[in-house]
């Protein structure tokens, strides 16, 4: 189910622009932990979130990284590294960085790598800076753009923001932990997962039990679900298609 559904997905792009299914471009960066000679081997064989910012001493930013740390233990749990950035030089991240960790209400560390882009490089070839254009402003900022990246350097999520709106990390966490689910378990996870299908009709009775269920992919066959998720059940729809197929969530 999940390979047959990632194979929708090119690898590669013909124009240069990452998107779903690309394997990202690899890098080498200075860092607030000193230099990151590969991307691509600093996050062997793991999901990684690229967060980037789009400028130090900034307020947003500021409560953003902080929150960000308030994240990183359990997103090290999960098996997800994070390291963010911006065009700033890594002197600057690092005086910055005592003031997010002051400004930030809970003792925070901040245990990842803020890489520094002076060079705008990585935020060119992320599509987080429009290269024909940086050079005319004069505060050419990243965008607020977030990657979650596969243990096979693949793209499976990007979200954009503009500098104005600050990122909501529970939803990054989330979006994590549905895309470790989907590419594990052949599942995709509903709207508002997991607060979904709280109150739902099955045999006739209505029933809370299948909150925070997931649907099986389109792809997995109708074989392939009776023998892997036998209890798995299908919603009655006037189509009368049977493509609405829920499965619990520890059932997975």
């Amino acid at each position: 189910g999940t390979e047959a559904y990632m194979s929708l997905y090119p690898e590669g792009s013909t124009d240069g622009v990452i998107r779903l299914g690309n394997v990202v471009p690899d890098f080498s960066a200075e860092t607030t932990q000193g230099p990151m000679e590969s991307f691509h081997k600093w996050k062997e064989g793991c999901w990684a979130i690229l967060f980037s910012h789009p400028a130090d001493f900034t307020p947003v930013c500021t409560t953003e990284i902080g929150r960000l740390a308030l994240k990183y233990d359990k997103l090290t749990e999960m098996g997800c590294k994070v390291a963010t950035l911006s065009v700033d030089p890594v002197k600057s991240h690092t005086e910055w960085l005592t003031d997010v960790v002051a400004h930030c209400e809970n003792k925070i560390e901040v245990k990842f790598p803020i890489i520094g882009d002076a060079t705008r490089e990585i935020s060119t070839m992320y599509g987080m800076i429009d290269p024909g254009t940086s050079d005319e402003q004069s505060l050419p900022l990243t965008i607020r753009a977030v990657f979650i990246i596969n243990p096979e350097n693949k793209l499976m999520l990007s979200l954009n923001y503009p500098a104005c709106v600050g990122r909501n990390m529970d939803e990054i966490v989330r979006c994590v932990e549905a895309l470790q689910l989907s590419y594990g378990k052949s599942i995709a996870t509903p709207a508002n997962w997991p607060n979904n299908h709280a109150d739902i009709e099955v045999d006739g009775a209505r029933t809370d039990a299948f909150k925070g269920s997931v649907f099986l992919l389109p792809t997995v066959s109708k074989e392939d679900a009776d023998e892997s998720y036998p209890g798995y059940h299908t919603c009655d729809v006037p189509s009368n298609i049977p493509y609405l197929r829920l499965v619990k969530k520890e059932e997975l």
